[in-house]
């Protein structure tokens, strides 16, 4: 169950997020049982709160033997036109989500983008 689990981790895509607008995010961190984590970027404009988004991350990555923490979070604004994300505020229930983290994970999945974040804002 390891190996399948530890396989099913590597599929999990570090970044998930809308195309387009300003929207809540959280950082997750994603574990096969025992076995070593990766942090992965969820942010979608249907969530009206923090703990819709991880929870639905949790719910479907369980079914594959995988287990999350949340790390925190924020909100993103994603301008593609401008080809620009800023990564800003916290989430009141998870607190701050390291927002340097994300962008790293943000400028991977978007290298021609601009990328910026800051701690300042809800």
């Amino acid at each position: 169950a390891g190996a399948m689990a530890a396989a099913a981790l590597s599929r999990v895509p570090e970044v998930e997020i809308d195309g387009g607008g300003v929207f809540k995010y959280v950082l997750v961190r994603v574990r096969a049982a025992g076995g070593p984590g990766k942090d992965v970027v969820r942010g979608h404009g249907w969530a009206e709160y923090h703990a819709d988004l991880f929870e639905r991350t949790a719910e479907e990555l369980a079914q594959q033997g995988l287990v999350c923490e949340c790390l925190g979070g924020g909100r993103l604004s994603h301008r593609p036109e401008e080809r620009k994300i800023h990564v800003y505020g916290y989430s009141v229930g998870f607190g701050r989500a390291d927002h340097a983290v994300t962008t790293e994970k943000l400028k991977a999945e978007y290298p021609d983008y601009e990328i910026t974040w800051a701690n300042e804002g809800y």
